[in-house]
């Protein structure tokens, strides 16, 4: 059985938790494929040679998911080059027996437009970094905060705004709020949604 599941969103809205939670309990595989493009990010040099070489090394690196990872994705993220050396590599995953959950920002509207189930995972920018500065320890100074903040916004403006497959909700995407929502509730909203269309 092919059965894709995209699952879109901002940074911190919590559709990497979601996504594992969605693979384990159908028994899909799942790919982050934010790593992609942190993982392109972080190797410098050229970094459309970099999405050509990628290995499964490169997506282990244990530095993938800093902020300094976040924002070397977001950069090279708006490269067109990078972007096509890692759509293909998307594509496949996406189409493998057994099912697939793809999380990122443009697996509804670009890398697999036909998904048979697309969810667009939000919150507000406040509570995304406010987890995200909760996630990097949170004992620092308010002031820390704030520079998560900044961050988060910045990237979001970059990410949407990008000229290359903009991050946006698929027309036929189901939004999911998680501003108010539990982990629990919002994995439970995103189970039933694949349910009801297996």
């Amino acid at each position: 059985m092919k059965f894709t599941v995209a699952i879109d969103g901002p940074a911190a809205a919590g559709k990497g938790t979601i996504s594992r939670a969605v693979a384990a309990r159908f028994g899909f595989e799942h790919l982050d494929t934010g790593l992609l493009y942190r993982a392109v990010g972080m190797k410098g040099g050229d970094p459309v040679l970099a999405a050509q070489g990628l290995t499964s090394a490169d997506l282990s690196r244990d530095d993938l998911r800093s902020l300094e990872a976040g924002q070397a994705a977001s950069q090279v993220a708006v490269l067109p080059d990078v972007r096509a050396a890692l759509t293909e590599f998307q594509r496949s995953f996406a189409r493998r027996k057994g099912g697939a959950v793809l999380d990122g920002r443009d697996i509804g509207t670009v890398i697999c437009p036909q998904a048979e189930v697309k969810l667009f995972v939000t919150a507000s920018a406040e509570i995304r970094a406010r987890r995200r500065w909760l996630e990097l320890g949170g004992e620092a100074a308010e002031e820390a905060f704030e520079v998560v903040l900044a961050q988060v916004r910045e990237r979001d403006d970059r990410d949407m705004n990008r000229a290359d497959a903009p991050m946006r909700p698929a027309a036929d995407a189901v939004m999911v709020d998680t501003s108010d929502m539990s982990i629990e509730d919002a994995v439970a909203f995103a189970v039933a949604t694949v349910s009801a269309r297996l």
